[in-house]
C-alpha cells in the first residue's frame, strides 16, 4: 500500500524546509530559463504567479522577467469561502504583506480577471508524472483551477524530489496541464 497524502506532505514538506538555501536558489534559476522558454510563457499576455512560501520554488525572478517584457502579472490572494483564490494585480514595487495560511500578498489588492490569465504557475507539495498535483490540503488550487477559462494553461514548479510516480487522487483533485521541474 501507497504513502497517504498526509504522509506525503509531512516527507517532502520536511525536504523542502530543509533544503540548502543555496540549493533551492541555483534549482529556481534552471527551473526559471526552462519556463521562461516554454511557448505557453511566451506567447501569454497575463500570467499568475504564486509567491514562493516555506521553500518553494522561488518566483521573483520569473516575476521580474515576466514584467520586464510588459507582460500582466498577477498572484493569488488567498480568502475564506467558496472561492478559496481571486488573481491580484501585482506591478513591481507593491508592498506584501502576510495573508491567510502566512503566503505574503499584495497590501493593495486589484482584481484580475480569469479571462487576463493565459497561465497560471503552480506551486505543490508534490506532483506526478500525469501532472496530478498535491497541495497543502486546503483545496484552494483545484477549485482556482477548475475555473480558469478555456486556452489557459497551468504549470506546476517543482524540484526533482517533489516528482514521484504517481499520488493519491481523489474525484476533487486537478492536475496540472505541465510540470516543469530539476
Amino acid at each position: 500500500m501507497g504513502l497517504t497524502k498526509r504522509q506525503i506532505r509531512s516527507k517532502i514538506l520536511l525536504r523542502l524546509k530543509t533544503q540548502k538555501e543555496e540549493n533551492r536558489e541555483r534549482k529556481s534559476k534552471i527551473i526559471k530559463k526552462k519556463l521562461l522558454r516554454t511557448a505557453e510563457f511566451i506567447r501569454a499576455k497575463g500570467v499568475m504567479f504564486y509567491i514562493a512560501f516555506d521553500g518553494e520554488v522561488n518566483t521573483v525572478e520569473m516575476i521580474k522577467e515576466a514584467r520586464r517584457l510588459g507582460k500582466l502579472v498577477a498572484v493569488p490572494v488567498c480568502r475564506r469561502g467558496k472561492i478559496k483564490i481571486s488573481p491580484c494585480l501585482f506591478p513591481g514595487k507593491t508592498r506584501l504583506k502576510k495573508g491567510l495560511y502566512g503566503i505574503a500578498e499584495p497590501a493593495i489588492k486589484k482584481p484580475v480577471h480569469l479571462d487576463d490569465l493565459d497561465l497560471v504557475v503552480v506551486p505543490g507539495i508534490a506532483f506526478d508524472k500525469r501532472g496530478l498535483r498535491l497541495g497543502r490540503g486546503k483545496g484552494c488550487y483545484d477549485s482556482f483551477l477548475k475555473k480558469l477559462p478555456r486556452g489557459a494553461v497551468s504549470i506546476g514548479l517543482a524540484f526533482d524530489f517533489q516528482i514521484l510516480p504517481s499520488l493519491p487522487a481523489t474525484s476533487t483533485d486537478v492536475s496540472v496541464d505541465r510540470v516543469i521541474f530539476a
